[in-house]
């Protein structure tokens, strides 16, 4: 695989919709988990700065490789260059952002 290579991975997390960037993609060992490694952050130079970036760039600071559920994964896509990392919070009502719906899980009884 090649280095510049770019992913731009979408989950849920905590009733938050995660959108982060990162170099190294790929279907884990462990059955139903995607793994994500080498995480892409904007520049600490910048003078704007966004707090979800921040609180993103906080919450991966020492992770070297992060496994995420397969059900939770909602897009992956390659991209050519690095956008904003964000974290979009969901309605709990209805389990809906304004770009994303989640999937239906059955109620437990």
């Amino acid at each position: 695989m090649s280095d510049n290579l770019i992913f731009k991975v979408v989950f849920i997390n905590q009733n938050q919709v995660y959108e982060i960037y990162a170099k190294r993609v790929y279907q884990g060992e462990m059955f139903g988990f995607v793994v994500i490694e080498d995480f892409i952050f904007g520049e600490t130079s910048s003078v704007v700065v966004d707090p979800y970036e921040e609180k993103l760039k906080t919450e991966f600071a020492n992770v070297r490789r992060s496994f995420i559920p397969m059900h939770e994964i909602i897009r992956i896509d390659q991209v050519e260059r690095r956008g904003t990392a964000k974290i979009i919070p969901l309605d709990r009502e209805t389990g809906q952002s304004g770009k994303v719906t989640k999937f239906y899980v059955p109620e437990k009884s």
